[in-house]
């Protein structure tokens, strides 16, 4: 799962949108990170979000 740090994050939507497992939802006008989703990991959420407040515990290296 991504780690959400709610202090940073600015409430664009854009994690919503390319989160296919249902991460993330708009919620009363706040982003939330929902921990019952089957995240598969692909940081998609992490690469659009503008201010940094998603991210992983880890670095995917792609070795092909």
């Amino acid at each position: 799962m991504p780690i959400f740090d709610r202090t940073k994050c600015t409430d664009c939507g854009l994690c919503v949108s390319v989160c296919v497992h249902g991460g993330f939802a708009i919620v009363n006008e706040i982003v939330c990170n929902n921990c019952d989703c089957e995240c598969d990991n692909c940081q998609q959420c992490e690469l659009v979000c503008p201010s940094g407040a998603i991210s992983f515990s880890f670095e995917v290296v792609d070795e092909s």
